[in-house]
């Protein structure tokens, strides 16, 4: 059984070929042409943690691949109330046929998943986000940039996103450079993976506290909210300690002259981003926003293959 919990699980080639599937699903969608892959099949839907953007793809998604999407919120199920994840797990994947979860904790993912008998994908976690990534990287695919030619610079909070891209880097091959506030830097045993998967991709991978150099000649820059859910209380701390670290029309200078902008929302203008940016880099970050829709179908379907 493969799970979708991490891009460090699966292969270049792995990779590859859900972004190509997820390529080939748009092209046809955007043409209303949506066969069904997933037919009568019903995909559970669990959130910890609400979400606009991941709700709204994986609820549509399912349904153009001829399936249904199941919402049920921490409050919905016995999860809530303290039963083990376990048993959770079992009672789902005996009625469902593939289960998304969106979770405060990494581990109760990787926990469900060894119990559950039907794939499992990841929503969101604390420490990963790789349907983002594989939106993410469909867009830039999608702006003619070969992923040998990929440079990245990520800037901000060295969180689930960091890591992520980290993953994505490392295994792609493409270089990435980050760039975080001292005392946010990215997971030490994330980043020692990424570098470990580096030496057998090539991939260039390096971190620092300087936003500036982490910009300069990149072709991709994104970045990320300063303040996740959760994270409310550290709000004034969070504001002044990423002082400096807002991409502005300063910093995108620094870039390559075409460079994209990608965020994956919500984004605050004025913290992580300025308005000039956002708005001036809108088309690619909602191009990125829909591509949530398109890489999950991709995901799903590719996920569906390879469990018969």
């Amino acid at each position: 059984m493969r799970h979708f919990l991490t891009l460090n699980d699966f292969s270049k080639e792995e990779i590859l070929e859900i972004l190509d599937l997820a390529s080939k699903i748009k092209k046809r969608a955007k043409k209303k042409i949506f066969k069904p892959y997933l037919k009568d099949q019903c995909l559970a839907m669990i959130f910890e943690k609400s979400s606009t953007r991941t709700r709204v793809s994986f609820d549509v998604g399912m349904y153009q691949l001829g399936g249904h999407a199941m919402f049920l919120s921490s409050n919905d199920i016995q999860i809530g109330r303290g039963e083990p994840i376990r048993d959770t797990s079992r009672v789902i994947s005996r009625m469902c046929d593939m289960a998304m979860l969106r979770v405060n904790r990494h581990e109760t993912l990787t926990e469900f998943a060894k119990y559950s008998t039907v794939p499992v994908i990841n929503g969101l976690s604390d420490k990963f986000h790789p349907v983002q990534l594989m939106a993410d990287l469909l867009t830039v695919i999608e702006h003619k940039i070969k992923i040998k030619d990929i440079k990245v610079a990520y800037v901000g909070d060295g969180n689930n996103m960091a890591h992520s891209w980290l993953m994505m880097a490392s295994k792609l091959g493409f270089e990435l450079k980050i760039a975080t506030p001292k005392g946010y830097e990215v997971d030490q045993q994330i980043l020692e993976q990424a570098l470990k998967n580096a030496e057998i991709s090539g991939a260039k991978i390096s971190v620092s506290n300087d936003l500036k150099w982490a910009i300069k000649d990149v072709n991709v820059v994104t970045t990320d909210t300063w303040i996740s859910m959760g994270q409310e209380s550290e709000k004034e701390k969070r504001l002044k300690d990423f002082v400096g670290y807002c991409v502005d029309d300063t910093m995108m200078k620094l870039a390559k002259k075409n460079a994209i902008f990608l965020h994956c929302l919500p984004a605050y203008r004025g913290y992580e981003v300025s308005e000039g940016v956002f708005e001036g880099h809108a088309d690619e970050i909602f191009d990125e926003a829909e591509n949530r829709l398109h890489a999950q179908k991709g995901v799903m379907v590719w996920l569906d293959k390879h469990r018969k």
